[in-house]
């Protein structure tokens, strides 16, 4: 009974139930409530980013571990062969040099070729001129490097048994010599051996420089007028290094009117250089480093290879264009995006780092003049993988046919890129004044600008020069009514007339309005079709007095193509030409039935003025 009662006294207290119930209440009311199930959500939400970010990371990490084994991957290829990366840009040049007999010679310092010979063989062997494992391994590279990069290296333009290495240069110095010795052949025939009609009538005629002979009674009676005759002492002081302000001044007005530019140019975006050579050589030094590349289109101007190579030591990156009308091409030897795109992408994966790619607009040798639409292409192509552009635009006003209609970068409404394109012209080609070395940059890039000109003191023009310049450039009146007029039209009737020499002929060609030359097409007279035949033809023609330009000296990929100059007087035109015609006069003609079934479309007979010369077909082509 107590017990009973105890546990009676122990029961529920007044309102216990109550508060047991709202608390039950209470805590179901927050489980349920909307912000704890979005607090819980965001925390788990939180959670699952920070897992991701984690993830995220270790990936990254992971990347940049796998792009920096790969730089220093690269990084160590390059520093391998920076030693010897000045003999793996002759490579670039030929892949074997022309055969040469074997030298009775046993001089230490020469080296003789047998067949087969390639290029750094050749300059490994040469005392003082390197060699060792670094050497053989370029060379290993380069076998090793797909047909389609070396397809154009065959052969070069040197033509003695042998080379000497001189004790007094350095490597460098060695380099360039040879340089000049394998690319300058004709050229320096034709110097020792110039054609002059009185002085010297047997001489070498040069179809193979490009120069306007065409205009020099007009040039001389302009740049001796009263008003170009001018000495005062800025003019024979030491000018700013980027040119004398006046004659900046007078390019930037001259470039906006003839380039059709949207707005006036500046003074200061004009640099003045000694000629288009140097700003070449100037660009390459300051836009890439030693073992780095341009990438330009072939068959190009070859003077280009030498001024980018012997300063600034980097090197050409080839988009082969050829003769066929393929996929998007409508013209041979068309340049497309695609092209410049597979080429890039070759270099990249051989690990050659590409900072620039150099139009030539007008095209030297083919003559092409891009549109609007295929130049911003270009260029935009160059913005999307951060590309420089170099536009030489040298022949602007060398474009001698009205249906014809060039546009300057210069004169487009908005340039892709401004920052990264840098326009190049001169006079000497425009002005018939190859002999005055002048050429200008236009950039709007003040840090490109204030490089080049830092090379400026190395590559300056001369005060009365720049007055000269300055003077001629502000005559618009002469220019236009006078100068251009003559000059398109001698340009043209000089153009027609060998065009048609060539069509009686039978020879292709590229029918173009630009420049001063014609592309024409000799492979139908090669057995073969190699740049060996090629090359013995064009000695051929230099043996006999005529200078041409083969299409090796272009880097053209197909042998047979040769450039001739015909912006000269007719009646040079015309004894150069007698080395494509058989003489009538020439009895031989009948003996040669041989020469003449094995090769019926190949004149028999080259001819120099005063001399006829038996041309036997069978050694030629042997």
């Amino acid at each position: 009974m107590a017990s009973s009662s105890r546990i009676q006294s122990v029961g529920p207290r007044p309102g216990f139930s109550t508060l047991h119930r709202l608390r039950k209440k209470r805590k179901g009311q927050r489980v349920k409530d909307p912000l704890d199930d979005l607090l819980l959500k965001t925390l788990t939400s939180q959670r699952a980013m920070e897992e991701r970010f984690l993830q995220m990371e270790e990936r990254r990490l992971q990347r940049d571990m796998e792009v920096e084994e790969r730089r220093m991957q690269l990084e160590q290829r390059r520093f391998e062969l920076e030693r010897e990366h000045e003999f793996r840009m002759f490579n670039v040049f030929a892949q074997m040099l022309s055969i040469l007999k074997q030298s009775n010679s046993g001089s230490s310092s020469s080296v003789t070729l047998p067949r087969g010979l390639d290029f750094i063989q050749l300059l490994s062997d040469i005392p003082g001129m390197g060699g060792g494992g670094g050497l053989q391994e370029a060379r290993a590279m380069h076998l090793g490097r797909p047909l389609s990069e070396r397809r154009t290296d065959m052969y070069s333009f040197c033509n003695p048994s042998e080379f000497q290495s001189s004790p007094f240069l350095s490597a460098r110095g060695n380099i360039a010599n040879l340089f000049r010795g394998s690319t300058e052949e004709g050229y320096k025939a034709y110097h020792a051996d110039k054609y002059d009609e009185d002085k010297n009538p047997n001489g070498i005629i040069n179809f193979g420089t490009s120069e306007n002979k065409l205009c020099f009674d007009l040039m001389s009676k302009r740049l001796t007028q009263s008003d170009m005759n001018l000495m005062e002492p800025p003019l024979l002081q030491y000018p700013d290094w980027k040119g004398h302000m006046f004659l900046r001044e007078e390019v930037a007005r001259f470039l906006t009117y003839y380039c059709k530019a949207p707005a006036p140019l500046k003074a200061e975006n004009v640099i003045v250089l000694n000629g288009c050579g140097s700003l070449f050589s100037a660009l390459a030094t300051v836009l890439c480093d030693p073992g780095e590349a341009v990438l330009i289109a072939t068959p190009f101007y070859g003077g280009i290879t030498q001024s980018l190579f012997l300063y600034g030591n980097v090197k050409l990156v080839y988009a082969y264009l050829d003769s066929k009308i393929t996929g998007t091409s409508t013209r041979p030897f068309q340049l497309t995006v695609d092209k410049l795109e597979r080429a890039l992408q070759d270099a990249q994966s051989e690990g050659v780092g590409v900072k620039a790619l150099i139009l030539l607009n007008p095209q030297n040798p083919l003559g092409d003049i891009y549109s609007l639409s295929e130049l911003r292409e270009y260029l935009e192509f160059a913005k999307r993988h951060e590309l420089h552009v170099i536009v030489d635009e040298i022949y602007m006003l060398s474009v001698f046919d009205e249906s014809t209609t060039f546009h300057s970068v210069l004169g487009m409404e908005r340039l892709p890129d401004p920052q990264r394109t840098h326009v190049m012209w001169g006079i000497s080609k425009d002005f018939a004044v190859s002999g005055i070395r002048f050429g200008t940059l236009y950039t709007e890039n003040q840090d490109v600008a204030n490089a080049v000109a830092s090379l400026c003191y190395f590559h300056g023009v001369c005060g009365p020069v720049q007055h000269k310049v300055a003077q001629l450039l502000r005559d618009r009146d002469w220019i236009n009514q006078v100068y251009l007029r003559a000059n398109h039209a001698r340009l043209k009737a000089a153009h027609t007339y060998v065009t048609d020499e060539l069509k009686t002929l039978g020879v292709p060609f590229l029918n173009r309005n630009a420049g001063f030359f014609v592309w024409i097409d000799f492979r139908k007279y090669l057995r073969t079709g190699t740049f060996e035949e090629e090359m013995l033809l064009w000695r051929r023609f230099l043996d006999n007095k005529v200078l041409l330009s083969c299409g090796k000296a272009f880097e053209c990929s197909e042998p047979g193509w040769f450039r001739i100059i015909f912006a000269d007087k007719t009646h040079r035109l015309q004894l150069g030409e007698w080395c494509f015609h058989p003489s009538p006069f020439c009895s031989l003609a009948t003996s040669l039935p041989t020469q003449i079934t094995l090769y019926p479309r190949l004149p028999p007979l080259f001819f120099t003025p005063l001399l006829q010369v038996h041309l036997d077909l069978t050694s030629v082509l042997r």
